[in-house]
């Protein structure tokens, strides 16, 4: 065991232990499992049934910290049920697809009552008793409704308790923590400073105002039925990441980790360094095992997706028998439980938002390219011995566009793959469906974008009549041409000639000469900032208008921040998160003309996912003995 994990379960591992009576335990012990094992599989799973506590076992049978002493962590938290929960979700879901994540997104809406403290896994269900009694001792006096002021500044906004029903608040937590340290032998620490029920930490100040307009359509005073609930979490991962396994990853090697869709891993941020790029170390929820694991196998995850929870109390007032359906019912939609009257709140201000939201861009990476598919080499299994092309497989284009130079040019300038071809065309459908107006077309010099921007125009319907704007200045960071030199592009007359919609009259802002081959990152960032400006100017506002950029996976970071005031990442950061943007990966940026300011915003559409479809030959295996 680590030192460091030694000195954080020495003040459990030499404390007396009994033996729990719980009627949960006596069937995992006919079933063979060790007392202690038993024990955390039930703390591990919320005590519910032995079914659970049995699962918990067999999936943790390889992992190397079972028999360690090591506690859960448990926090007491008051959580809104009923109306008020519905628009608070609302909220959640509006803020994060207006704003961003945010501190707040991680946890559910609750209001702190106990700090996360540690407690034995045979003594758990002390806590349980303990939280039943001082809930009943508390229900008289708990307020039928609970009083809640909204509070905002640049890095906060939430709810806080007046001080009349925080009060009894703080003397129920109290009073729980009291009991439970005595009785559990643990030590329960209460929140006595502002109780207070967030709705966002730790976000951008220029998301404030927007943050605060759809914070005042929730009505504090709806109905809801407040309920103290026992959480608990795994205390050595308390400063990681958690991840969320969006595939199944079978293992190649003895050091890898094994992971099922949906598996949850816990990452430490600071032990990343000496991993090779596109790869992460990390410790599965599910089994306990710790191995490396393909990051873009991956997504974030909430803090929270990983906690259990124990027992809750609820607390039945006199105000939960007078507001029933006399007011308008919630409506279950696809699964979520929807409140008309919240939606129509958060619409108001939508439509208010919208209607001086003047321009948006569109960044969207290119489609599918060929050499991602066969390599780099693939212009040598397409070139017939007198130098003539032909389609060696389905996936590469059916002919290539005449150029005037060698085609060996295309080696460092692929096209689509013919799949490339396809979801272009299926995101401009897309977008056509959504009733997005697009106004303007840029693209990146580089073939797959030219063609890209080409057959989004047509699943738009927009090939006759939009034309696209070729721009040096949008093509990838220099550095990372393999080539170290800048590719031999098509002219604009040339991709004319071909039949591509290229505006021959477009004069770029970056001429293609003064691209740098092996640009410095300081260099790149300037060029991007300095080419979104100019673009942004050269298209004036014509309603709702949308102004498409078609460039590369680094282009939806190099030119979306500086477009709303941030600054670039760092460099290592800057590949780490452009490593993970897929085949026509977008992000969109909307402006807010009278603040002089843009955001970004939720795409209007969502990005394409699919799975790889390897080589195959009938003869192999088919034919073999």
């Amino acid at each position: 065991m680590a030192v460091a994990e030694t000195q954080l379960y020495a003040k459990v591992s030499n404390k007396h232990r009994r033996k729990s009576t719980s009627a949960l335990l006596e069937p995992l012990l006919a079933k063979g499992f060790p007392a202690h094992t038993a024990q955390k599989a039930l703390a591990a799973t919320g005590q519910k049934t032995t079914e659970d506590a049995a699962k918990w076992l067999h999936s943790h049978c390889n992992d190397p910290s079972l028999d360690d002493p090591i506690p859960q962590e448990y926090a007491l938290y008051l959580c809104p049920t009923g109306r008020l929960h519905n628009h608070l979700q609302e909220f959640w879901k509006e803020s994060k697809r207006q704003c961003g994540k945010n501190r707040a997104h991680e946890v559910f809406p609750h209001i702190t009552l106990c700090d996360f403290f540690t407690c034995e896994d045979q003594k758990v269900e002390l806590l349980y008793d303990t939280l039943k009694r001082v809930g009943d001792s508390f229900s008289q006096c708990f307020p039928p409704s609970i009083s809640l002021t909204l509070h905002s500044s640049t890095s906060y906004l939430g709810f806080f308790i007046s001080d009349s029903h925080a009060n009894i608040l703080k003397e129920f937590a109290l009073a729980f923590s009291s009991e439970a340290s005595s009785l559990a032998d643990c030590h329960v620490k209460p929140c006595l400073k502002q109780l207070h029920l967030t709705l966002a930490h730790k976000f951008y100040p220029h998301h404030q105002k927007t943050l605060e307009q759809l914070a005042k359509c929730i009505n504090p005073g709806e109905t809801c039925q407040w309920v103290a609930a026992l959480y608990s979490r795994d205390m050595r991962f308390v400063h990681y990441q958690t991840l969320r396994a969006l595939f199944q990853y079978k293992p190649q090697n003895i050091d890898e980790l094994m992971i099922n869709v949906g598996d949850f891993i816990y990452v430490d941020p600071t032990q990343q360094s000496d991993v090779s790029k596109g790869w992460v170390i990390g410790t599965s929820h599910r089994t306990g095992c710790r191995g490396f694991l393909p990051e873009n196998y991956t997504e974030r995850a909430n803090e929270s997706d990983t906690w259990v929870k124990h027992r809750e109390y609820v607390f039945v007032t006199a105000s939960r028998f007078f507001t029933q359906t006399e007011h308008e019912p919630n409506v279950k939609l696809n699964g979520e439980v929807h409140n008309p009257n919240m939606s129509r709140s958060i619409t108001n201000v939508l439509s208010l938002q919208n209607a001086t939201l003047r321009r948006g861009v569109l960044v969207m990476r290119h489609g599918e390219r060929v050499d991602q598919v066969f390599g780099k080499s693939w212009l040598q299994q397409c070139l017939t011995a007198d130098g003539k092309y032909y389609r060696a497989d389905l996936n590469f284009p059916s002919t290539l566009p005449k150029r005037k130079e060698s085609m060996k040019h295309f080696e460092y300038d692929p096209p689509l793959s013919c799949c490339g071809i396809f979801q272009s065309r299926l995101i401009g459908e897309a977008l056509l469906d959504q009733e997005v107006t697009v106004s303007y077309v840029y693209s990146s010099p580089a073939l797959r974008c030219v063609q890209t921007a080409q057959h989004l125009l047509q699943g738009l319907k927009l090939d006759h009549k939009v034309k696209i704007r070729v721009e040096p200045g949008l093509f990838e960071w220099t550095k990372w041409e393999s080539s170290k030199v800048i590719p031999n592009f098509m002219t604009v007359t040339e991709l004319a000639e071909a039949s591509y919609n290229a505006d021959t009259s477009y004069r770029g802002n970056f001429p293609l000469s003064s691209l740098v081959p092996s640009e410095s990152y300081e260099e790149y960032v300037s060029r991007s900032s300095a080419v979104i400006k100019q673009i942004i100017t050269a298209c004036p506002s014509k309603g709702r208008s949308v102004i498409l950029i078609v460039g590369h996976g680094s282009s939806l970071t190099s030119f979306t921040r500086p477009l709303i005031g941030l600054p670039a990442r760092d460099s290592s950061d800057f590949a780490q998160v452009v490593r993970k943007i897929p085949s026509l990966g977008m992000c969109f940026c909307e402006e807010i003309e009278e603040e002089n300011k843009w955001q970004m915003v939720n795409p209007p559409v969502k990005t394409l996912t699919h799975g790889a479809n390897a080589a195959f030959n009938w003869r192999n295996g088919l034919m073999e003995d």
